[in-house]
């Protein structure tokens, strides 16, 4: 089992991102890529350049690979440290004034990290990979994704979704809506950017002694930036998400301490057609059964 893509990145006195979108008219819809059958890859632009980006909820900024940002002439500004889901830290070049463009939206003046995504891409996509598409995209529109339809699209604000309405919590950077795992009341990371399956934190795995309470406990390779690493895994009795409740699902345990007690990605949330409006902490779910 392998982890999203995910990350963090922190730096004393580190610029916010400035949102300024334009939309084109609502409900178009986009193509939506299934790579590897659970990677999510969609069409963008960085500074007006067409590129296949991989889409990740969680990624509190758009990174773009060393080689790729050369050829853009991208220079960083400054450098900082950032945190993935795999075994180490990773250094990042902060590029301030970027434009970011897909789904029929620009946003300008962004500020993008450049980061080497070989391992990455190789790994996980088993490609290259240029672009990770981070939250700029969902901060700046309401978004209607459906997984397995392979279609996304920008919708306009003034239209009630259909499904259960669950409000969004922002948790260092990554939004969570609220899950039950075995019965407890949890939050989660919302992270489309995850294409293996469930992760917990081992710190929420303790509390809920999900690895001594005689369960078949058994480790796998995993890792998304910063490299493999080795994890535990376990089954899930019950996980319950917008009302649908998976039985005997997967999980992987995610040490670093920036991890979410919880993380459900394409896995758990292609069973549902999803909106997004990060802009008003919210998310609406609806089950494709």
């Amino acid at each position: 089992m392998r982890s999203g893509t995910s990350y963090k990145i922190w730096a004393a006195g580190a610029a916010a991102l400035l949102l300024a979108g334009s939309a084109a008219a609502g409900n178009t819809g986009y193509p939506l890529v299934l790579t590897r059958g659970s990677r999510l890859m969609i069409a963008a632009s960085i500074n007006g350049h067409p590129v296949q980006a991989l889409l990740d909820s969680a990624a509190e900024a758009t990174l773009i690979d060393l080689e790729f940002a050369k050829q853009l002439n991208l220079h960083s500004s400054s450098t900082v440290t950032g945190s993935g889901s795999g075994n180490a830290s990773f250094e990042a070049g902060m590029v301030p004034g970027v434009q970011l463009a897909a789904l029929g939206l620009t946003l300008s003046d962004q500020t993008v990290a450049i980061v080497d995504l070989k391992d990455v891409g190789r790994r996980l996509l088993g490609q290259r990979l240029d672009v990770i598409l981070g939250r700029e995209i969902f901060d700046a529109a309401r978004l209607f994704i459906d997984i397995d339809g392979r279609r996304i699209r920008v919708l306009n604000s003034d239209r009630q979704p259909a499904g259960v309405r669950l409000e969004l919590l922002t948790e260092h950077g990554v939004e969570t809506l609220p899950v039950r795992v075995e019965g407890e009341a949890v939050r989660a990371a919302f992270d489309l950017g995850n294409g293996s399956g469930v992760l917990l934190g081992s710190k929420f795995a303790q509390r809920m002694h999900l690895l001594t309470d005689g369960r078949p406990v058994t480790t796998a390779r995993g890792g998304g930036l910063g490299g493999e690493t080795a994890r535990q895994t376990l089954k899930l009795r019950s996980l319950e998400v917008a009302g649908h409740e998976f039985q005997d699902l997967g999980a992987a345990i995610d040490a670093q301490a920036s991890a979410t007690d919880v993380n459900i990605g394409v896995d758990v949330l292609r069973h549902f057609f999803i909106t997004t409006d990060f802009q008003n902490h919210v998310l609406w779910l609806e089950s494709r059964r």
